[in-house]
C-alpha cells in the first residue's frame, strides 16, 4: 500500500494548550503552534502535513506537587502510579483561564488559519475553507466552582466539552489511577455537586467526558445524563486490562445512548502488557478499534490521539504521522467510507447530536 489516503481527521483530544502553556510566554506560545519547529506533537504545520482539520483542545492544569515522571513509571510491568491531592479553586482558575486565552488569541493571530468553534455548522464550515477547527475542552474540572458559576462563563466563552475529573479527585468525583493491571472499579462515584454538573452540562449541550472518570462514576452518569456517553480518549479494557481503558459493559451502555468512544493513541492503553513505550507497532490501534467496532458500531467510533500528553507509537511519530495510520487502517481492511467516519465524520456527527446543531 503506498497511496495516501486523503481523508481529514478530526481528533477527540490533545494537550497541545498545556504544552504551549509551559512555555511560559503566551506570546511563545501563539507562535509555536502557528510557526511551528519547537517540537511537540501538533502545531499548524504538522496538522496540515498530516491532514489534521481539527480537534478538541483540552485545558489541563498540573499538579505542582506531582513529583512523579508518570510516564516513565508506566514503562514498568506493573505500576500504580501516585496521584496528587485536589487542586484549589483559584489556582485551577488561574490556569484554565490563561490557557482558554491562548487558544483565543491563537484564533486572532492566525489570521483566519485557525478557528474555535462553538457548533457543528462552525466545524464543519471551517473545515471546508481549510482552516484549523479547534473546540474548547476541558480536562479535570477543578477550575469550576460548586455553585457552578464558572461552568456558565465558561460556556459563554466557548467550552464545549468538559471532564468531571482527570484522575486526581475533585469535588465531582473521582478518577481512575494510572494503574496495571487494574478494573476500573476503583472508588465512589459522583458527588452530589457531580450529579448537579451533569445535569447543568445537559442543559447547556456540554459534551461530559467519561474518559477519566472510575466505573461507579461513569453508571452514575449513564443513569443521570439524557445526552450521549462519550469518552473522548479511552480504549478496550478486554484487549488491555488498564484502569483507564472501558469495559465491554460500558461499552455497551455507550452505544445504547449513541454516543461515541475516542482511540487513545497512548500506548500503556493499546499494548496487552500495559507499558509505555515507542516501540509499539500499529497493528495494536487496529485491534483495539476493531474490537471498539464490534462492540459499539462503527458510527460511534473515532479517534482520540492524546497527542501532546503521551507516548504514541514511533511508526505514527506526530500530527503529520497520521496518513501512516490511515494507510496502515486501510491495508488492515477498512475501506474509504469507514476511515472516513472514523477520521471525522463520527465526531462531528456526535458534537452537532450533543449540541443540538
Amino acid at each position: 500500500m503506498t497511496d495516501t489516503p486523503t481523508i481529514p481527521v478530526f481528533d477527540g483530544h490533545n494537550d497541545t494548550l498545556l504544552r504551549l502553556h509551559m512555555r511560559g510566554d503566551d506570546d511563545l506560545g501563539v507562535g509555536a503552534f502557528l510557526n511551528g519547529g519547537v517540537g511537540g506533537h501538533i502545531d499548524l504545520a504538522k496538522a496540515r502535513a498530516g491532514g489534521l482539520a481539527g480537534g478538541m483542545f483540552a485545558i489541563f492544569t498540573p499538579s505542582p506537587q506531582l513529583g512523579v515522571d508518570y510516564l516513565e513509571l508506566m514503562r514498568a510491568a506493573t505500576y500504580d502510579v501516585p496521584l496528587p491531592d485536589r487542586l484549589p479553586l483559584g489556582d485551577a482558575q488561574k490556569a484554565v483561564l490563561a490557557m482558554a486565552a491562548l487558544l483565543l488569541r491563537i484564533e486572532r493571530a492566525s489570521d483566519g488559519a485557525v478557528a474555535v468553534c462553538r457548533s457543528g455548522a462552525e466545524i464543519r464550515a471551517a473545515m471546508a475553507r481549510g482552516a484549523f477547527a479547534t473546540v474548547l475542552h476541558i480536562e479535570g474540572a477543578e477550575a469550576i466552582d460548586a455553585d457552578l458559576d464558572a461552568l456558565h462563563v465558561l460556556h459563554a466563552a466557548g467550552l464545549r466539552s468538559l471532564g468531571p475529573v482527570w484522575s486526581r479527585p475533585t469535588i465531582f468525583g473521582h478518577g481512575v489511577p494510572f494503574r496495571f493491571p487494574s478494573s476500573p472499579d476503583i472508588g465512589p462515584g459522583l458527588t452530589e455537586t457531580g450529579k448537579r454538573l451533569v445535569k447543568a452540562c445537559d442543559e447547556l449541550r456540554i459534551v461530559f467526558d467519561l474518559s477519566h472518570l472510575n466505573e461507579a462514576g461513569f453508571w452514575d452518569v449513564a443513569k443521570l445524563s439524557t445526552r450521549p456517553l462519550v469518552a473522548t480518549h479511552s480504549n478496550a479494557h478486554a484487549l488491555t486490562p488498564h484502569a483507564r481503558n472501558l469495559t465491554d459493559a460500558q461499552l455497551a451502555a455507550i452505544r445504547e445512548t449513541g454516543g461515541l468512544v475516542g482511540l487513545n493513541f497512548a500506548t500503556c492503553f493499546l499494548r496487552e502488557d500495559g507499558r509505555m513505550r515507542g516501540d509499539t507497532a500499529l497493528d495494536v490501534m487496529a485491534r483495539h478499534l476493531d474490537h471498539l467496532i464490534d462492540r459499539l458500531g462503527v458510527d460511534h467510533v473515532g479517534f482520540g490521539s492524546d497527542f501532546d500528553g503521551a507516548i504514541v507509537p514511533d511508526a505514527l511519530g506526530d500530527a503529520a504521522g497520521l496518513p501512516r495510520l490511515l494507510v496502515h487502517l486501510k491495508a488492515h481492511g477498512y475501506d474509504d467510507a469507514t476511515l472516513e467516519k472514523i477520521a471525522w465524520r463520527n465526531w462531528v456527527a456526535l458534537l452537532e447530536r450533543v449540541w443540538g446543531e
